[in-house]
């Protein structure tokens, strides 16, 4: 992991302002915790027309996933 991305993830992760990617990744869902978390190190690819971040937990470092469904 760390911020690896197939060219067509870029491209969707670049087109989203900022401040919108800063609340994508300190909103994500972590199954370890029960709880909000910050994703780190994380990397992306698409399914589907869908982005799917993959990273690490901010507090126990385990595997988290944030999906961003396409419009």
């Amino acid at each position: 992991m760390g911020n690896n991305f197939t060219t067509e993830a870029k491209n969707i992760w670049d087109s989203i302002p900022h401040d919108k990617k800063d609340l994508i990744l300190k909103n994500v869902w972590c199954p370890h915790c029960s709880r909000s978390t910050t994703m780190r190190e994380y990397c992306g690819d698409v399914e589907s027309g869908d982005l799917i971040l993959t990273g690490r937990c901010s507090a126990c470092r385990k595997k988290v996933v944030r999906l961003l469904e396409s419009e």
